[in-house]
């Protein structure tokens, strides 16, 4: 939304007339083009890149291999900390450009998207962070799950799972592995006959 309104704000008002004599449009930002194509450019890419994301987020349980959910952590961690540089590049440009703006009456008109882009541009540092912070720890937490090791494991095609851990916190020499399509030799449970095949 930050990134909407930082964009939005900039190619709506702050191209305006410096004053009735000059018909060209000028960039609101001390006449810099290079301000506004700059902050222009950053929210187009944090918005497309919230949507990747945010596709990614939905459909991320249902990837089953581990070294791509660790590509797709790892992608979203340095995207996050790319897009916080590139947004406190955009504050302190936005900023600086319009700390040497003198206000004619045209440019006065654009001044609030102006102050609303320098805003949010400065809101979207903080968010960005924030959105790194969490994809660092989703990493670390996938590294340090043990769901997802696979040492603990055989290497052989036959070997058994490792047993559960009993109460004390130490594995059982116990496997529970069944061979595969065996009838139990109970007595069918009352009312349910055994289909034969």
């Amino acid at each position: 939304i930050f990134s909407i309104v930082v964009f939005g704000s900039i190619v709506n008002e702050c191209y305006v007339n410096k004053d009735s004599q000059h018909p060209e449009l000028l960039c609101i930002f001390n006449e810099n083009e290079s301000a506004c194509s700059y902050g222009i450019a950053v929210g187009l890419i944090a918005f497309f890149g919230c949507i990747f994301f945010f596709v990614v987020d939905l459909y991320f349980q249902q990837i089953s291999s581990v070294k791509d959910r660790k590509r797709a952590v790892l992608l979203d961690l340095g995207f996050s900390g790319f897009l916080a540089f590139l947004w406190f590049v955009a504050f302190c440009f936005l900023a600086n450009q319009w700390q040497r703006t003198t206000l004619t009456r045209g440019f006065s008109q654009g001044a609030d998207a102006a102050r609303a882009a320098i805003t949010f541009s400065f809101f979207s540092i903080i968010i960005w962070v924030v959105l790194a912070l969490r994809a660092l720890q989703r990493y670390r937490l996938g590294t340090d799950m043990s769901l997802f090791a696979t040492e603990q494991f055989g290497t052989e095609p036959s070997a058994s799972y490792p047993g559960y851990p009993g109460g004390s916190g130490v594995e059982s020499t116990e496997t529970y592995q069944s061979p595969p399509f065996t009838e139990t030799l109970e007595p069918s449970p009352k009312g349910y006959q055994v289909p034969a095949y």
